[in-house]
């Protein structure tokens, strides 16, 4: 692939001229166009060393308000980053809606230079490659632009250019030892380069090769195609939306479709003496297994779903009373904010991932995509079917970097859920519990329960099952959710052992 661009392609001085000067116009133009039409765009700029990227982006943004861009120049990941899945401080990095996003380097350095250097093995390249091409796409499906390049050149070239910026003061700081050895392993850092681009080069996400030998050619290379991309996009946006069918609402299961929920037995019971002392054990030994998963740094994430007044608050009540509080967080998510909007609905929770060595709690999580957002109409059919396969992804990206991952469905019946509704009602110390969303999503109860059934359905792995609490009894439900975790906890450590 590499081998058949023609590096001895050139562009005059005066040609040049003209046209950057037209295409950084256009840029300008097109960058008020993605803030009045909310496009975010990402441009990723990857490469040999001493390809010309950083002359190449103090061109790009050189006619550009600087309000409406970030640059994000990729290093070595931190201490920090490195308790966290490696795609991690990207969603950090993303542009909002309206803005443009400029990744000098990118997520590709990990499959790239850290293979070069054996940082890490071959062996974890192709789950790498399939969790790039899966955040690709997805923030493709959610409307972004993405274009990227790839700027090759010679090594003869690359060789001449390192000694130049060696020899100059103001330059030489740039130049790494690990810039040298892609000079000196030339042809084996082409070859992972050139498998790279073979394995992430989608319809959605296409790379762009660019000759570099000659810097005016590449700059106008790279320059036209993101303004062709960005085009594009826009243009994409002024089409009608494509007319998909609506469907009635699903008020009922077919009979092909399993249910979870009728098999639950709700009558299960946990007599008060027992609940205190089993409930005693478990908190203790998970305070126990707080220390193991900290000193062997294993990331633990629990997710609690339910019905309204299914018991999710007093099960993390008793979940974190023996807990090291310095090392677990409790996030509870509601609509998201205005902030929140502006990105993939996922992008809020990477943002509050666990790191190695802790514990994170989330009272509601991604699946609200599937629930309330599905049945209230805040995503569109075509949105909510396709985050199933979005939430696999991430849950895989999860488990493969180790985290424990604990699914918990609250269940209880609708009389003991109504029962619930009336004492909070009447407690003047919990009725500020009850809304009248409560109320509203319990009239809405034929419709969730498909939604329910279908989540589980479709998103129970093998890696990251549900685990369907029966909770109309809350001494049952608060000791089996503590119990699972500990056993999941203990599974993982077994499997480092």
């Amino acid at each position: 692939m590499l081998d058949t661009l023609d590096l001895k392609l050139t562009l005059n001085k005066e040609t040049y001229q003209a046209q950057i000067e037209d295409l950084m116009r256009q840029l300008r133009s097109l960058q008020k166009d993605c803030w009045d039409k909310k496009l975010p765009v990402i441009i990723v700029l990857e490469g040999w060393a001493a390809a010309g990227k950083g002359t190449l982006l103090q061109k790009t943004i050189g006619y550009m308000d600087p309000r409406g861009f970030a640059v994000h120049p990729i290093l070595a990941a931190t201490d920090h980053e490195k308790k966290y899945p490696f795609l991690w401080r990207f969603w950090h990095k993303l542009p909002p809606q309206g803005s443009i996003g400029i990744f000098y380097h990118s997520w590709y350095t990990h499959v790239l230079e850290d293979r070069l250097f054996e940082r890490i093995k071959d062996g974890y390249i192709p789950l790498l490659m399939r969790d790039i091409n899966a955040f690709e796409r997805q923030l493709a499906d959610d409307g972004v632009a993405i274009a990227k390049f790839w700027i090759h050149v010679s090594r003869k070239e690359m060789k001449k250019r390192l000694k130049k910026y060696e020899a100059d003061e103001l330059e030489s700081w740039r130049v790494r030892q690990e810039d040298w050895q892609q000079a000196k392993r030339y042809d084996e850092y082409a070859a992972l380069a050139e498998e790279m681009l073979a394995f992430t080069s989608t319809g959605h996400a296409p790379w762009t090769l660019v000759e570099g030998d000659c810097q005016r050619w590449a700059r106008i290379k790279v320059l036209s195609q993101v303004v062709a991309t960005i085009t594009e996009a826009l243009d994409r946006l002024k089409l009608p939306p494509t007319e998909i069918p609506v469907l009635p609402p699903q008020k009922e299961l077919q009979p092909t479709e399993p249910d979870f929920l009728a098999k639950v037995d709700l009558s299960l019971h946990l007599p008060k003496s027992d609940y205190r002392q089993r409930l005693r054990e478990a908190q203790v030994k998970l305070r126990q297994l707080q220390l193991k998963i900290f000193t062997e740094n294993i990331p633990v994430l629990v997710l609690f779903e339910g019905w309204d007044a299914a018991g999710k608050g007093g099960a993390i009540k008793r979940l974190t009373d023996t807990l090291d509080p310095r090392s677990y967080k409790v996030n509870a998510f509601a609509a998201p904010s205005t902030e929140e909007q502006k990105y993939h609905y996922l992008w809020r929770f990477w943002r509050h991932l666990p790191g190695a060595g802790t514990i994170g709690i989330f009272d509601r999580s991604w699946y609200g995509r599937v629930l309330v957002e599905r049945i209230e109409g805040f995503a569109s059919e075509l949105e909510w079917r396709r985050s199933y396969k979005e939430i696999n992804e991430f849950e895989a990206q999860l488990t493969n970097a180790s985290y424990v991952l604990v699914k918990f469905w609250l269940h209880i019946s609708l009389e003991e859920q109504l029962r619930r509704f009336e004492e909070r009602q009447d407690n003047p110390f919990k009725n500020y519990k009850l809304t009248d969303e409560d109320w509203r999503n319990r009239e809405k109860f034929p419709l969730y329960y498909v939604a329910v059934n279908q989540m589980i359905a479709r998103t129970s792995t093998p890696a990251a099952p549900w685990h369907i609490v029966p909770g109309n009894d809350k001494y049952y439900a608060r000791v089996f959710v503590i119990e699972t975790l500990i056993n999941a906890i203990e599974a993982q450590l077994k499997r480092r052992n």
